[in-house]
Formats: C-alpha cells, structure tokens, sequence
C-alpha cells in the first residue's frame, strides 16, 4: 500500500501564504485605499497611519478565511470582500490597541506603531482604524450586503469586541506569574479566539449557509482561532527577543505553562522567570528546559486533539473544504528540535 506523504507545518505554511496573497490582496489593497484617503494634516500622524497600513498590518489571513468559508458553504467568495474590508480596519485598530495595553514594540521583527511613534500617536492611529472601520460597515447595504442579514453580523461584531475586551482584561491578571494553571489561560485563549469565530460564522452567512452550516463553521473559527494563538505561543518561545518581551510584559506562553507543572522543570524555571533582567540567554535556557521537559508533549498533544476537532466541523460541508483542511494543517506549530518539523 503506498504511504501518504506527510505534509509537514512549514510545507502547509508556504501554500497557505500563496492563497493568502491570492484571495486575500483585493480587500488589503482596498482597506489600504479607503483609510489612506481621509484627510489628515498632522504630518506624523499621517506618517504613523501610513506605516501601519502599508508596512505593518498585511492582514490577508482575515479576507482569505472569510473568501474560503463562504465558498464552502456554496456561496460566492467575492461576497465576503466588501465586509473583509472593513473587519481588516476594525481588526488593525484591535491589535494597535492590544500592542499599547501589552507594551509591545517589536513583533514578527518589525516596530509596531507603538514601538515606533509612542502611545499617543499609536492610539489615534487605533482610533482612527476604527472609526473609519464601522462607517464603511454602516454602507454595506450600498455594496450589496442583503439588509436583512446585518443586524446578525452587525450583533456577531458586538459580541466579538466585548469577548475580546473581557479577554484582555482577563489576561491582565495573568502578567508576571508563574502560578497560573494551563486551564486558566486557555480559558482566555478560548475568549481571544472570538475574533475568528465571527470572521467565520459571518462568511457562512453571507454564503447562505444553513443553520447547522453557520453554526459548524462558527465552532471551525473558534478551534482555528485558539490554535493560531497556541501556535504564536510556541513561536514566541522560538524568537528569544520576542521571548523575553512575553516573559516580562505578557502572560506566560501555554508551553512554559506546562513546564512549570513538571517538578523536575519548575525549579529551573522559576529560577529564571522571576529574574529582574532576562537576557537572551535565559530566554534559551527556558526554550531548551522547555522542550526537554514532559510539557512540549502535552503541547503537541492539546495541539493535535484542537486540529482533530477543528477538521470534525467540515464534514457538514457540501463544497470545496480542501483550502480550509491545508489552512488547519499549517496551524499546527512545528514542535520538532526548536522548531524543525517533526513530520
């Protein structure tokens, strides 16, 4: 019998981003035109505005998702870009106000806009995204969004951003300790993950999906969403910049979480953790401790069991899920030797 090829997480990856770029260009460009044409004197305001959306947020993940979603259900994908445009914006503004609450400057090696213009103007830019976000999501009707589905879209966008908001201040409890329990942060992950539930379930409605279609791709969005967050956890961990600046400003990654409930590991952990400056060297000591210990095992598993489920919630689908099925796969984090694949 001939052996499946296995796809490895860096292999799902690189078709995955291709798609992006394809499905997902036509709404970034237009966000990028709808934002950048308002008027705004303020000369590094403007600048701020102009490197957030044309350097920094290459959101086509969001656009992609919802194109794919609504093809799945039988819908016609092009449906979903005149609300993708918007939801880009508003999902901007989201991440430039989680960076200032997180004090993050740097991700993925760039500058965020608080990194690189401060709070204040960091802030505005925020605000700035969102306004204009929720005006373009008030002439939808003019694009040709059925009237009659916005007040469920407009009421899945309410319930985002208040999900969301409990999420942050949640996970504000979370800074700093090493007490935390595996189960209490991924209650919060499963919150944060909210945001690509409603990306999901509103792609499936403007798809015209069925009730029990909307409601599978509801829960799709929330297992994907948890498992993109998960993965960013083990990816922090790799990058020991971005590492330290978690340990120090954020809530532990779940993998960490894991170790520190291993006695062997604990004490090698804590040691470190509770350090006043943590250099790159700590950040490989914890990587390393990490990855020996029986935590990246349960990693891998949580993992797998969230991508098992994840993939139950296509069946209910008559159309093309292939894209959705490689999107899953290139979700799970490769959890190989710091990061090699281990397919």
């Amino acid at each position: 019998m001939k052996q499946k090829k296995c796809i490895s997480p860096d292999e799902a990856m690189k078709q995955v981003q291709k798609m992006f770029k394809q499905r997902g260009t036509k709404a970034l460009d237009m966000a990028r035109k709808e934002i950048l044409g308002e008027k705004i004197e303020s000369k590094e305001a403007r600048e701020a505005l102009n490197y957030f959306v044309a350097k920094y947020w290459q959101d086509l993940a969001r656009p992609t998702l919802m194109s794919l979603v609504c093809e799945a259900v039988g819908g016609n994908p092009e449906l979903t870009t005149p609300i993708a445009v918007p939801m880009i914006l508003i999902s901007g503004a989201i991440d430039i106000h989680d960076d200032i609450i997180d004090r993050s400057k740097r991700k993925g090696g760039y500058p965020t806009a608080y990194g690189e213009f401060g709070k204040d103007i960091a802030l505005l830019v925020g605000d700035a995204l969102l306004f204009k976000g929720f005006s373009l999501l008030n002439r939808l009707a003019e694009k040709g969004i059925p009237p009659e589905k916005m007040p469920l879209i407009m009421g899945l966008i309410k319930d985002m951003f208040f999900e969301l908001g409990d999420a942050e201040a949640m996970e504000l409890q979370l800074r700093g300790r090493t007490d935390v329990s595996p189960e209490m942060y991924l209650r919060v992950v499963r919150k944060k993950a909210a945001d690509v539930e409603a990306h999901t379930r509103i792609a499936a409605i403007l798809g015209g999906g069925s009730t029990e279609e909307i409601e599978a791709m509801g829960h799709f969005g929330r297992l994907l969403g948890m498992m993109i967050i998960l993965r960013d956890d083990w990816i922090d961990l790799l990058d020991l910049e971005e590492s330290r600046q978690r340990i120090k400003k954020e809530s532990l990654p779940l993998p960490v979480l894991y170790g520190l409930q291993n006695p062997h590991a604990k004490p090698k952990l804590k040691s470190i953790l509770l350090k006043e400056n943590l250099r790159k060297k700590d950040a490989q000591t914890i990587l390393e401790t990490v990855y020996n210990s029986k935590a990246i095992e349960q990693y891998r598993n949580l993992m797998n069991k969230l991508a098992k489920n994840t993939f139950v919630e296509l069946r209910v689908l008559k159309y093309n899920v292939k894209y959705l099925k490689l999107l899953i796969s290139a979700t799970l984090p490769p959890v190989g030797e710091f990061g090699r694949d281990a397919c």
